[in-house]
């Protein structure tokens, strides 16, 4: 049997070989416009909206993706293509595999073609809410003063180009101001990215961009546009080739871009929306009126424990998160991180039991299924970093707490961006805005050992903290001369 190209006018003989929408998609109204279509969107909010089309058939909430980019063309391509549609495999840890067709994205957008399309799609009365997966790099921020980078050339293109932008803060501002022209109600801006208090942050860089363009908008988005704080939480490794083959055999279908994740889903939301939103808590989705002690958790455990595993895993020669935790010396190294640095400095929570969630999350890590990468866990570690794991260092600093395995974790970071071969002398994947300042500064380390620390966009002050310095120049002077670093983590 030859395989079926996944779209709209194959949905039913597709049903016959894996679950599909029995929705009717052309009923479907766009309610949200999504900005930065990738594979954790499409396990995440776009799959539960998918369910409360599929289950409760709520028509207001469809999904419009939108790229803004030039390198959002291939995803464009591959959902326009397949009508919105894509198949969703979840991995189990005991080897079975789950997937389905999702069909909550009704149509995709690249904004660098058809920029009015755009436009007119958020600024259209159906639009309740314009959601935001972009990465941390795409909000513009400097990573240690936090202010607005005016210097960014897109950006200066923006200011002087109301209706012709290039930034997801150009779009957003010229949407909301024909919104405000034609007297609707504004939109929800939505951040579902892993950065801490993400609606506050799209909140502030917002407002800086806006009030240089234009006064009198920024003063209506300040009293009407609403930024809630989100926790969103689901593995999603990068599709590979493997990925888009087993859908092919396994199921006859051609997807040229399946998404696969693990079974845990996640979402954690302020409930602050100024134009109305889906009812997600029949699915679980929690809506409290304070995300930051839940984000806290996520951030300082799941994404810093990510690190503290793929950093060390790359340097050693571990290929996957997974293979990590199958080395009891990794494993026993990022637990302790937990409980030890990350746990004793982290919020009450309301509904969590801390030491389950932790357990949780060695499972996941362990889930030999999903395979995620290192090279994927380490990248943009310069942006990750001090959002994940430096503020950790800092409480327990002020606490009295450990830092023994956070600052270790530092210095195999400066042996990584040095060397930038494992210890097989493999090159390594490394994909870093900073790459080349990090290289720099860590290449400095034989004749400074705190060399590293004067990137004071990444560091801050943690170069003038005596404790921390004489912490990072031993565990230095440890991996540097061992280069062993699962012995060195054995010892600490």
């Amino acid at each position: 049997m030859s395989a079926i190209q996944l779209n709209q006018d194959n949905l039913p003989t597709i049903a016959a070989q894996i679950p599909c929408p029995t929705y009717n998609r052309t009923d479907i109204k766009t309610g949200i416009v999504h900005i930065g279509v990738g594979g954790f969107h499409r396990a995440h909010q776009a799959y539960y909206i998918h369910q409360l089309l599929q289950k409760h058939n709520i028509v207001d909430w469809g999904i419009c993706g939108v790229g803004i980019r030039e390198g959002d063309r291939n995803m464009y391509n591959v959902l326009t293509q397949q009508d919105g549609l894509y198949t969703l495999s979840v991995q189990h840890p005991d080897g079975q595999i789950h997937s389905e067709a999702i069909g909550s994205i009704t149509k995709m957008l690249l904004a660098v073609d058809t920029p009015e399309l755009v436009l007119n799609t958020m600024a259209h009365a159906d639009t309740k809410i314009v959601s935001l997966t972009i990465t941390e790099g795409g909000y513009n921020f400097h990573p240690q003063t936090g202010a607005f980078d005016f210097s960014n050339v897109d950006i200066q293109h923006d200011l002087n180009n109301q209706d012709n932008p290039k930034t997801v803060f150009g779009y957003l501002a010229a949407a909301l101001k024909r919104r405000k022209e034609n007297g609707l109600q504004p939109f929800t801006v939505l951040s579902c990215d892993n950065i801490p208090h993400n609606g506050a942050v799209a909140r502030k860089m917002l407002l800086t961009f806006v009030q240089k363009q234009d006064t009198e908008l920024a003063q209506w988005i300040e009293q009407n546009v609403t930024f809630p704080n989100t926790m969103v939480d689901r593995i999603t490794p990068v599709t590979s080739k493997a990925d888009i083959d087993y859908i092919e055999n396994t199921h006859q279908l051609k997807d040229g871009w399946p998404v696969v994740c693990e079974p845990f889903i996640q979402w954690v939301v302020e409930d602050k929306f100024c134009n109305g939103r889906p009812p997600l808590e029949k699915l679980g989705v929690q809506f409290v009126p304070d995300v930051v002690p839940y984000e806290k958790m996520k951030i300082r455990l799941l994404n810093a424990g990510h690190s503290v595993l793929g950093i060390p895993g790359a340097i050693h020669g571990h290929a996957t998160i997974n293979d990590c935790m199958d080395d009891p010396v990794f494993a026993t190294f990022m637990r302790q991180f937990m409980d030890k640095e990350a746990t004793p400095v982290l919020d009450a929570l309301e509904g969590i039991d801390l030491e389950t969630y932790k357990d949780t999350l060695e499972e996941r890590f362990a889930n030999p299924n999903i395979k995620d990468s290192v090279s994927r866990i380490c990248s943009e570690s310069s942006a990750k970093l001090p959002k994940f794991l430096i503020p950790t260092i800092h409480d327990n600093l002020q606490s009295g707490g450990s830092i023994k395995y956070a600052t270790l974790l530092l210095a195999a970071w400066c042996y990584y961006s040095d060397k930038q071969v494992n210890e097989k002398n493999i090159p390594l994947e490394i994909i870093d805005a900073k790459k080349e300042e990090l290289h720099q500064a860590a290449s400095t380390t034989v004749n400074n050992p705190v060399g590293f620390l004067a990137l004071t966009e990444i560091f801050g002050d943690l170069q003038t903290k005596d404790r921390f310095v004489q912490e990072f120049k031993k565990m230095i002077t440890l991996v540097y001369e061992r280069e062993d670093i699962r012995s060195v983590m054995k010892d600490v």
